[in-house]
């Protein structure tokens, strides 16, 4: 019986299992790294898709604010002026313009008509930042028997925005009331004065 046939080598079958084992640590370690890089770019795809998403609803929300146009109006100034037309009065004044939107405006032009009143702008432009207020100079026509019958004057206002469109405001004005209506009472009752004596005769 040889001696040899009886030794067990535990050197080999310790180096044999170690080999064949360390075929499933690689595997897991590949299969964790995937899981890793799949996890990495849905959170990176998360996060572009998120700051995509965010903006697109800035943009949105800032074309809405260039788009859309909140202004006030009243009579503010009024001076000088004369007419070759009894009982009709043609003067300067001024149009005060508040910004009361998010954007800033450009105001190109601003008319205004009803009874007996005429209103046109001057030609000149004015920018208005958000909450600005700002005048326009204006020429007025006046009947004094029907201007200030109606308590309102329709008045347009055309408007640049942000997204440099033009577009046309409609906006009434109060004129009962108002500086111009104080300031031709004194004129227009002068003019009436006349007219009330030769109805006496």
């Amino acid at each position: 019986m040889s001696v040899e046939r009886g030794v067990i080598d535990l050197d080999e079958h310790h180096h044999q299992s170690t080999a064949a084992g360390s075929v499933v640590p690689d595997r897991l370690l590949a299969r964790r790294k995937m899981s890793v890089r799949l996890v990495a770019a849905f959170v990176v795809g998360g996060v572009l898709g998120g700051f995509g998403v965010s903006v697109l609803r800035d943009s949105r929300e800032e074309r809405e604010r260039n788009a859309s146009v909140a202004l006030l109006a009243f009579p503010a100034t009024i001076a000088g002026g004369g007419s070759d037309v009894p009982g009709v009065l043609e003067l300067d004044g001024q149009l005060a313009v508040t910004n009361a939107g998010q954007a800033p405006i450009t105001v190109r032009a601003a008319t205004g008509q009803g009874p007996g009143a005429l209103v046109r702008d001057t030609g000149e432009s004015r920018l208005l930042r958000p909450g600005d207020t700002d005048l326009i100079d204006v020429e007025l026509r006046l009947e004094c028997a029907t201007a200030f019958g109606s308590e309102l004057l329709p008045m347009r206002f055309s408007v640049e925005t942000g997204d440099r469109r033009v577009r046309e405001i409609d906006y009434p004005v109060a004129l009962v009331g108002s500086i111009w209506h104080v300031r031709t009472e004194q004129p227009c009752a002068h003019f009436r004065e006349p007219k009330k004596r030769g109805g006496q005769r």
